[in-house]
């Protein structure tokens, strides 16, 4: 019992003390067991050698029960020495809790400690009682009424205590009905869009809309309030809400009712305070006029403009209130927007922390704002803006405190959390008839932390062996100028890739590229490069590779020419949710080269945030290509190729666009019947006639009028289709299956909605999108063949020119991109829309090495 034995000590007194006072020669303690000496004789206010009477005692024993160590307290005499006997509060050894899952145990246990119940501290029943109404009061706040909190105390040895708390959540209280009482200029239905919170519905399973929280139900009623002083309501007002619970606990019915008032509209507007620039700076930027219906919004949007608009000239702690004059009568308001500018603040040092890879330089080189000059707010956001466009960091955040002892002076300081800048690559797939296909790279973004680009890459598979080595320094001058080389060999058989045109290359060269600043957001760069190719005809070449060889040879130098401009504003150099980007590029073979000819792109992507992680991206690819001088074509090896991820998802890699034409062998076309079957010659009875020199395999033709192999294995006589001349008709019968060429044209769009994955705390490393492509690649000018046996081919039967609307390829899909320690790792499941006979379609596709 947590008192102090007055009675007891009365009678002691009485009969020992008799009431008389005494000079105490001697403290004695006894039932000291954790509590030092000390700490008790800096509690008690009595000493050696003082004189003490009954009242005094009372008062001392009352600041040592305030020392909330002792569970009880007694003093007693024996001559004059004073006995202090003392019973100590039990130690809490342990802590347990169980049961619980809505709230993590670390913070619950972080809760009692802040309220007095830890290990390793006195243990109090009181506070014990109020901690567990406050956990049941935590709980309510999320709508479990029904929680419930036991509590049990172990005593153990030496006077210690171990607690167990077994916690009882419950569920949550689903929202029946939530009813407005008031509303007349707005419907129930348009006042409840508002809210987060709402009845069951279908997605409630998934979004939890219909749990109760007091919380949500606080931002809700704010979001109502804001909702009628936007639309000029300045008199709105929340008269009471009311939450009532069923019996069962498991129902909430919300009530809010409201009083709305009438619309107001802005009389006047006009500036107050300190306008240390001119008026106008401020005017221009109302975004509410005289006689507009009055809207809070738009009076916190102006008035956080002319804060910025103070701040880009150095006022950093600048304020600018809108303050609003109600005439009732008129129903309109008068605007004052007063402004604080304060003292002008400069910037004393620039300071990084987080980047432990990234030189302090490269982040200081991307600062607009200087030190020493005064704060510019622009200057300072821009700063965070391009140390986020580099993709070294998934977060980069700015402070601009004070300096102490100082009002005109501030640091201003970043913080970055780094990320995966350099990655081993790997590129898996498999093809029909290539098997496994593989390749490796490394790459480093910010090689060792200099913010330079260094990769190495090597590549073999049954398809490429390449290697390819590069260097980036992006900035070779200190005023932004960019350097960069790159060295190459590669070496291509496509004979086991049914897709592309059979062909084998090996080619060498390298470039060397200067960038340009144009400005923040824009670079030029220029290039100069050489490569030299040396051409091999496969086993199954199509035609245009054939005659391409025929007339330019196997063996090419080619000098190009590069110019490439580059705008930028987007967010983030990785996974950006905002903003647009634009490349236009242009190559050329200089004259000299054995290969005369040019390349144009353009890339775009816009990026437009819908909510919290929620974007829309829309990207369009433009190319054309053609050949100029001796060279009437872009060479088939240079052309644009069209299908797998990075393009139109759902059709294989580089598999759209124009064919080749596939060799072939002229036959002798059977006629058909209407049917489309073989008409062979008939005896008087009309049965087959049977001849031995007849061929166990014949050829009629398709729809493209290609030939087909029908079996004849009866050895019937068969009639053959003849022209006017009675020579007999032929067709190519093609001894492959067509694949891609591509062609000089690329238009390729897709649209893509950027979504949060459930379920995942951090996910800045993964972007998953719903996605839906189009596009092809296309030709200007189709090979036209020529074969005397093949009078009937007389146009390209794969290929059409120019670019045809029909043939572009349309797919829809789900795509999911994870950044690994080894590199970027891309999953997308596919649907094409409108496939073709003879398209390569593949459903799942993944990739390590490439962001989509």
């Amino acid at each position: 019992m947590r008192s102090l034995l007055f009675t007891l000590f009365l009678g002691l007194l009485s009969s020992t003390v008799r009431a008389e006072s005494f000079v105490v020669e001697d403290i004695r303690l006894e039932g000291l067991q954790r509590v030092s000496a000390g700490t008790v004789f800096e509690a008690f206010p009595v000493n050696v050698g003082d004189q003490v009477d009954s009242s005094r005692l009372v008062t001392a024993s009352k600041r040592l029960f305030k020392s909330a160590l002792f569970n009880d307290v007694q003093l007693l005499r024996d001559g004059n020495i004073l006995i202090v006997q003392v019973v100590e509060l039990p130690t809490i050894t342990g802590i347990e809790i169980d049961g619980n899952k809505a709230i993590q145990t670390d913070m619950l246990l972080d809760g009692l400690k802040q309220s007095g119940l830890a290990e390793g501290l006195v243990f109090k029943r009181s506070t014990l009682e109020r901690i567990s109404l406050e956990l049941e009061r935590q709980y309510v706040a999320q709508g479990r009424y029904d929680a419930g909190i036991e509590t049990e105390v172990v005593r153990l040895p030496r006077n210690r205590v171990s607690l167990k708390i077994h916690v009882e959540e419950g569920s949550i209280a689903t929202i029946e009905h939530i009813n407005i009482v008031g509303n007349e200029a707005f419907s129930d239905d348009e006042l409840l869009k508002q809210f987060q919170l709402q009845t069951s519905n279908f997605w409630s399973w998934y979004s939890s809309d219909n749990k109760y929280s007091r919380e949500k139900l606080s931002g809700d009623l704010e979001k109502l309030r804001s909702y009628y002083l936007d639309r000029g309501y300045i008199r709105f007002n929340i008269e009471s809400t009311q939450v009532s619970v069923s019996p069962d606990k498991e129902g909430v019915y919300i009530t809010v009712n409201v009083t709305e008032g009438d619309v107001y509209s802005v009389k006047d507007i006009k500036m107050a305070g300190n306008l240390v620039l001119d008026e106008a700076e401020f005017t221009r930027l109302y975004l509410i006029k005289s006689g507009d219906t009055f809207s809070r919004q738009l009076v916190t949007y102006s008035s956080d403009l002319m804060s910025k608009r103070l701040g880009n000239d150095g006022y950093t702690f600048a304020k600018v209130d809108g303050i609003p004059k109600i005439h009732d009568d008129e129903k309109t308001v008068d605007l004052t927007f007063f402004v604080e500018p304060g003292k002008r603040t400069y910037v004393r040092r620039i300071n990084f922390t987080g980047n432990e890879g990234t030189k302090d330089e490269v982040l200081r080189r991307e600062m607009l704002q200087m030190e020493g000059g005064w704060a510019s707010t622009d200057k300072i956001d821009a700063g965070k803006n391009r140390l986020n466009q580099l993709g070294f960091f998934k977060t980069v955040n700015v402070e601009t405190p004070a300096v102490p002892g100082s009002d005109d002076l501030i640091d201003v300081n970043y913080n970055v959390e780094e990320q995966l800048s350099g990655s081993l690559n790997f590129n898996i797939g498999y093809a029909g008839g290539s098997g496994m296909i593989l390749g490796a790279s490394v790459s480093q973004n910010n090689f060792f932390g200099t913010g330079n680009r260094m990769s190495l890459g090597v590549q073999k598979n049954n398809t490429v062996q390449s290697y390819n080595f590069s260097y980036l320094n992006p900035y070779y001058t200190i005023d932004g100028v960019s350097r960069g080389f790159n060295l190459f060999y590669r070496k291509t058989d496509y004979a086991s890739l049914n897709t592309v045109s059979d062909y084998q290359t090996n080619t060498k060269g390298g470039n060397v590229t200067f960038g340009y600043p144009i400005s923040s957001r824009q670079r030029l760069s220029f290039s100069v490069g050489f490569a030299n190719t040396e051409m091999f005809e496969g086993t199954t070449v199509p035609a245009e590779i054939v005659d391409f060889i025929d007339n330019e040879g196997d063996n090419f130098d080619e000098y190009t020419l590069g110019l490439n401009w580059r705008y930028n504003n987007l967010n983030r150099g990785l996974f950006p949710t905002a903003g647009t980007e634009h490349k236009l590029s242009a190559d050329v073979s200089v004259p000299g080269s054995d290969l005369t000819y040019f390349k144009l792109g353009y890339t775009a992507n816009y990026y437009f945030p819908i909510a919290e992680e929620w974007a829309l991206r829309l990207r369009t690819d433009l190319g054309y290509g053609d050949g100029f001088g001796d060279l009437e074509r872009l060479p088939f090896f240079k052309n644009f190729r069209s299908g797998g991820i990075g393009s139109v998802r759902g059709y294989r890699s580089n598999s759209l666009g124009p064919k080749g034409l596939p060799e072939y062998a002229p036959v002798s076309v059977v006629q058909t019947d209407a049917d489309g079957n073989v008409v062979y010659e008939t005896d008087d009875l009309g049965r087959p006639v049977v001849d031995n020199s007849a061929p166990t395999v014949v050829y009629k033709t398709d729809e493209d009028g290609a030939a087909v192999l029908v079996s004849n294995s009866n050895q019937y006589k068969p009639k053959y289709e003849t022209n006017s001349d009675g020579s007999v008709v032929t067709a190519p019968y093609y001894l492959e299956s067509e694949r891609a060429l591509g062609g000089n044209v690329l238009a390729e769009a897709s649209f893509e909605l950027i979504f949060p994955l459930p379920f995942i705390e951090d996910r800045r490393s993964v972007r998953s999108v719903l996605f839906f492509d189009a596009g092809n690649a296309f030709t200007s000018e189709c090979y036209v063949p020529y074969d005397a046996d093949v009078p009937t081919l007389t146009k390209h039967p794969y290929c059409n020119e120019g670019i045809d609307l029909a043939e572009i390829r349309l797919s829809t899909g789900v795509g999911l991109t994870w950044i690994t320690a080894i590199g970027p790792l891309t999953f997308t499941y596919s649907v094409p829309l409108n496939e073709k006979r003879g398209d390569r379609t593949e459903g799942f596709e993944f990739s390590l090495g490439q962001v989509f």
